[in-house]
């Protein structure tokens, strides 16, 4: 790699942490080694075994569990930025070519972390480093200084006909 470009995928659809999860066995098979940092994420969901299957890859759930329908407390904001003051060291460092700093635009979105201090982090990282951020509510900010954007774009889902996810094919 002689560049690593910032890529995001958000969106209210789903498939951002997934395809985030793809370009790692990606990366993975072509023998980069990567960095999964999810935040806001404390459950060992199906996708956390990779490293096990992948041994070029590490996931390290950063956060405090999920405060989606409740207000986030200050310990949640005290995890978010120690995980995002640990994702400024590895991105620096260079260890590893892809860098993917999952729900980060959620902990953006509940006031965890400011924006700036993401970008800092972003602009300072290592040259070659490949960097994802993942989740709803981008800022147009981080926008500004990706080089992929993709949104996520729901159209239709079983979930919302009462329909459970599937173990095994969804978190």
């Amino acid at each position: 790699m002689s560049k690593g470009y910032v890529h995001i995928y958000t969106g209210n659809g789903k498939g951002k942490t997934t395809a985030a999860f793809g370009l790692a066995v990606r990366a993975a098979c072509s023998g980069k080694k990567v960095y999964i940092g999810q935040f806001v994420k404390d459950m060992k969901y199906n996708e956390t075994k990779i490293e096990k299957y992948l041994p070029l890859i590490t996931v390290e759930q950063l956060g405090r569990g999920c405060f989606i329908d409740k207000q986030p407390a200050h310990e949640d904001k005290s995890a978010a930025e120690e995980a995002l003051n640990k994702c400024a060291e590895i991105l620096k460092q260079g260890k590893y070519q892809l860098v993917i700093l999952d729900e980060i635009n959620i902990a953006i979105y509940y006031g965890l972390l400011d924006v700036q201090s993401v970008i800092e982090v972003i602009q300072q990282r290592d040259n070659d480093v490949e960097v994802v951020l993942t989740g709803r509510y981008v800022p147009e900010s981080l926008i500004a200084i990706a080089d992929v954007v993709t949104e996520m774009k729901e159209i239709k889902h079983y979930y919302y006909q009462g329909v459970l996810a599937r173990e095994g094919i969804e978190h």
